[in-house]
């Protein structure tokens, strides 16, 4: 039997386990998970009660569902980006992955290029450098700062929903780094983007950051925010 979520939609962007002793409760938990809507399977990750979760209407499948091929372009860049390149392999890019509790990116840095501190909320991240070489580091709750450097075929964890950051620092030369998550939608939280392109008033942030407003109108303007 394989279960299907209702109304599952994939987004390009962005699961506490209940345990019932009794079949009473058994059959209720199985109920709950069939209904829930797309938006909470996109925030949930249940413990699924089948090999596998299929799409809605799905009638068949084969070895394509369990394939993804989007990480190709990878070896079709030439000459290689310029920028930071993420290549994401999430349940929203790859639905097979729903309710499996791993995903898994690739990440490209050019020279001097960064990965901005962020967060994911759902799950810590192991990154396994391929080549060249990356600064990384992470703030743990106490506000204590871990940084390495890594040189290819190094590893690093970064824990679950710390603020971290990768970064080229070579004037040359560019870096790849696989990244590897124990939840099928980690989700990523860019504090950047989060403070500075969500609307936050100024003066809040004028007060959070001990700075003017024309600074934080500044850092909105470079980062893309859209004007009131």
């Amino acid at each position: 039997m394989h279960l299907t979520p209702p109304h599952s939609k994939s987004s390009k962007y962005d699961i506490p386990c209940i345990k019932f002793s009794s079949m009473a409760s058994t059959i209720f938990s199985i109920k709950f998970f069939v209904r829930l809507p797309s938006s909470e399977w996109r925030q949930l990750e249940i413990q699924i009660l089948s090999d596998f979760v299929l799409p809605q209407n799905a009638t068949f499948i084969d070895g394509n569902f369990f394939t993804f091929t989007g990480m190709r372009s990878l070896y079709e860049s030439d000459p290689p980006p310029t920028t930071f390149k993420v290549f994401k392999a999430s349940m929203a890019e790859f639905p097979a992955l729903n309710g499996q509790s791993v995903s898994y990116a690739i990440l490209g840095f050019a020279n001097g290029t960064i990965n901005p501190p962020h967060t994911h909320p759902r799950s810590a991240e192991l990154l396994f450098l391929l080549a060249g070489n990356l600064q990384v580091g992470f703030v743990d709750t106490t506000n204590k700062l871990f940084t390495q450097t890594l040189n290819a075929g190094d590893l690093f964890v970064f824990p679950k929903g710390l603020v971290h950051f990768q970064y080229n620092a070579e004037p040359e030369g560019f870096a790849v780094a696989i990244s590897a998550f124990g939840s099928a939608y980690a989700g990523t939280v860019s504090i950047p983007s989060t403070l500075f392109t969500t609307g936050i008033d100024d003066n809040m942030l004028t007060k959070s950051f001990k700075t003017d407003v024309a600074t934080i109108q500044a850092l909105k303007a470079a980062l893309g925010a859209p004007k009131p």
